[in-house]
């Protein structure tokens, strides 16, 4: 695996590329940074180019100055993959990945082969997000808000390990999927600007999710690049019910469910993730 720093929209990102063939876009979510794709990468590197980078405030690549959110890293990574000289491409995302993707498909529709989703946030989630017995899965996104948030998760290497940990192992069905990588998660999230990098998605977030909550999220067109969607069985934060109005934000849906895994289906049944992705990739003829 090859580790780059590229300079793109203003900022330097930390990228790592594996692999050959047609280039596929790997976008993390939260509390992530590139490394949680290496099992797929793995699994993957001698059918396609995989490129993962660290977005914009996680990991090596550089932070922002207060909130920043989905249509930002959209920006970032067209223009990323505009430096690596690569025009058209896949699309393989989770969580804020996910919540990424659907501004960067309107806005360059003509250049992605395909879209791959893990489960996320789309607008047909709607009221249900904040329903009373939502309410204890959700409470992280109003502390990520608070300037005191980072000092506190940051006050010691061993409060910021715990306060990820319990994420990774919290959301996951196969409660062992990070065991490996613990430690390096949480060192990740300790270095300089990292946690308040990662909060930044839910400053920017907040105005569209309190919309969303709301029933009031705009109606957009739907999105007609062929998508993917293998939403987990056991995600204790988004339900697989939720999945029921997918259709109204993509017009060219595959949805089946991940049977027996959490909220990470990448990291906790990495054969059947690649396997997936790469079916998805091969019947449009993105292989």
């Amino acid at each position: 695996m090859e580790h780059l720093t590229v300079k793109a929209n203003g900022a330097n990102f930390h990228v790592v590329r594996a692999g050959g063939g047609k280039p596929l876009l790997l976008l993390h979510g939260w509390p992530e940074f590139w490394l949680t794709w290496k099992p797929v990468m793995a699994r993957l590197a001698d059918r396609f180019m995989l490129i993962a980078p660290d977005l914009r405030g996680f990991g090596d690549s550089d932070k922002p100055d207060g909130a920043y959110g989905p249509d930002g890293h959209a920006a970032d990574m067209l223009a990323l993959m505009d430096r690596l000289g690569i025009d058209r491409f896949g699309v393989v995302g989770h969580d804020v990945g996910g919540a990424v993707m659907q501004p960067l498909a309107p806005q360059a529709a003509e250049r992605l082969a395909g879209l791959f989703f893990f489960d996320f946030v789309y607008p047909g989630i709607g009221p249900r997000m904040a329903a009373p017995d939502r309410l204890n899965h959700i409470w992280y996104q109003s502390f990520h808000q608070m300037e005191m948030a980072p000092a506190l998760v940051g006050a010691s290497r061993e409060t910021c390990r715990l306060y990820i940990s319990h994420f990774l192992k919290g959301w996951a069905h196969r409660k062992d999927a990070f065991d490996d990588v613990l430690d390096a998660f949480g060192d990740n999230f300790f270095k300089d600007g990292n946690l308040a990098g990662g909060f930044a998605h839910y400053r920017a977030s907040h105005a569209g999710r309190v919309a969303m909550m709301k029933g009031e999220a705009p109606q957009l067109p739907p999105i007609i690049v062929p998508t993917c969607v293998r939403w987990a069985e056991h995600d204790p934060l988004f339900p697989y019910a939720w999945t029921d109005r997918l259709g109204e934000t993509f017009g060219a849906l595959d949805l089946q469910m991940f049977p027996g895994v959490g909220h990470f289906p990448h990291r906790e049944d990495p054969d059947r993730a690649a396997a997936e992705i790469a079916a998805f990739f091969q019947r449009i003829g993105w292989s």
